[in-house]
């Protein structure tokens, strides 16, 4: 199990499963929804992810029909996005977790979008979009 929470802790999680395709996205809209170089994300499965929020400060922004970024409204923490197109599956992002994460990212994703001055340091398998495995 692992087990997470935002910056101010009002918002815990908790998974019971796996958390698969991790990769490092360096994609615009990551790049500014976490203020960073890129963003860490896994999925996750929707029924075993359980939100903790006794102040409801879970909120979402939806950048485009159907998909939501949810963080908490008090520390602005990215916790996850989802997807109506797949409601299964959730993206989290590996930031959030306090736990020891097992798995471990299988590549950068989008490095024609990165950061000009990230040097992409990781010796990780680069892709211009989706890895391989998620096209199609």
């Amino acid at each position: 199990m692992y087990q997470g929470s935002c910056l101010c802790g009002v918002i815990k999680v908790e998974l019971l499963g796996p958390i698969t395709s991790i990769i490092h996205c360096h994609c615009s809209l990551c790049r500014k929804s976490s203020g960073t170089a890129y963003a860490t994300n896994g999925f996750i499965n929707t029924h075993e992810f359980k939100v903790i929020d006794p102040q409801n400060k879970l909120t979402y922004y939806a950048f485009k029909p159907g998909k939501h970024r949810h963080f908490c409204s008090v520390c602005a923490s990215p916790i996850f996005s989802s997807n109506s197109d797949n409601p299964s599956k959730l993206r989290i992002r590996l930031g959030i977790l306090d736990s020891e994460i097992t798995q471990r990212p299988l590549s950068h994703n989008f490095v024609s979008s990165k950061a000009d001055w990230d040097e992409l340091d990781a010796a990780l398998p680069r892709f211009d979009s989706f890895e391989p495995s998620r096209r199609g």
